[in-house]
């Protein structure tokens, strides 16, 4: 009886140094885990961009990172992975290791509007991410180049209608796209749409008269209008906006019911630790809040600061997701 005693004797002692050391650490454990997040960040975190240099999701993750760099002095990268409609910035940051130094600052385009746009998606907007916080809203604005014969919205669809299908649309964003087919249905016009990687893109040809109109974020077209380069003939919210308080909103201006815009939200990779998740939330939200983010970026944008928890941001994305499903079926696009 004493030779199978002794046989597990090894094992058993094992098993009490595994539990013994259990118990040692389990208290202390969440204590370490909180301390590492409150010394995050440690080294320089790098903002991945889906759209290109000077785009607004651009200037909101430059506005953001100079002030999370003000507050923790380390260095903020952005990373600009324009193109494919955010595809390769997403599945970039989806695949990236999950330490919370590489995170996605992206907007309703690759989380909410995609899945509808797409039959297939090279990344999963809810199982390959963890929500950190939303940052902020805003409206578009509709602008055509400063020699068109349009002089408000009226007068566009008026031309739009004497050719169907002759007249064209830009867009560098789900956000733009469907303003621009939001429009096209409410207002009974067809338009020829023109993609393009990013909004810049697009309005750098509409000033070169290559297509005629577009709705773009109000922070990429409203210099181009205050240079004289571009007109606008509305703005897409349910109000007019702060920075061109002259400009009506296309509802008032001839399209009843019309509302469009847009949102910025921080994602980290799936499996990013809780305790991580939070202190980027606590510096992001605290970024956005910053009079530095607010002057350089959302009170000459018009962009409202708007912030949620890493669990409000899952809820609000939801939300989202099934409203673009909504507008995007209204509007008879077949994903492609």
């Amino acid at each position: 009886m004493t030779q199978p005693t002794a046989r597990l004797r090894p094992r058993a002692l094992a098993a009490l140094a595994c539990a013994a050391a259990a118990a040692l650490l389990g208290p202390h454990a969440p204590a370490a885990a909180q301390a590492s997040a409150a010394a995050f960040p440690a080294k320089p975190i790098t903002f991945v961009v889906p759209f290109a240099a000077a785009s607004a999701t651009d200037q909101i993750a430059r506005a953001l990172g100079q002030a999370i760099t003000h507050q923790t002095q380390q260095p903020v990268i952005i990373d600009n992975r324009a193109g494919a409609s955010g595809f390769i910035a997403s599945q970039y940051v989806a695949k990236a290791p999950a330490d919370g130094y590489t995170l996605l600052v992206t907007t309703n385009t690759t989380h909410a509007a995609n899945e509808h746009l797409y039959k297939k998606l090279p990344y999963d907007p809810v199982k390959d991410f963890a929500p950190v916080a939303a940052v902020g809203k805003g409206g578009q604005i509709m602008v055509v180049n400063g020699a068109s014969p349009a002089k408000n919205v009226a007068e566009f669809i008026a031309l739009a209608k004497k050719d169907p299908g002759q007249l064209s649309f830009g867009s560098g964003s789900s956000s733009s796209r469907m303003a621009g087919e939001l429009l096209q249905q409410l207002a009974g016009i067809k338009l020829l749409h023109v993609p393009y990687k990013s909004n810049p893109l697009a309005v750098t040809d509409l000033m070169g008269g290559q297509i005629d109109m577009m709705i773009t974020d109000t922070a990429t077209g409203l210099p181009q209008v205050k240079a004289g380069k571009l007109r606008a003939l509305g703005v897409s919210g349910a109000r007019r906006s702060p920075l061109a308080p002259e400009v009506p909103t296309i509802a008032e201006a001839g399209v009843p019911g019309y509302e469009m815009g847009y949102w910025f939200a921080v994602y980290a990779p799936a499996r990013t630790a809780p305790a991580v998740v939070q202190r980027l939330n606590a510096l992001l939200v605290q970024a956005a809040k910053s009079d530095s983010a607010r002057a350089s970026f959302y009170q000459p944008t018009g962009t409202e600061v708007f912030t949620t928890t890493p669990g409000e941001l899952a809820k609000f994305q939801a939300a989202e997701s099934r409203k673009w499903a909504q507008i995007i079926q209204a509007a008879g696009i077949q994903p492609e």
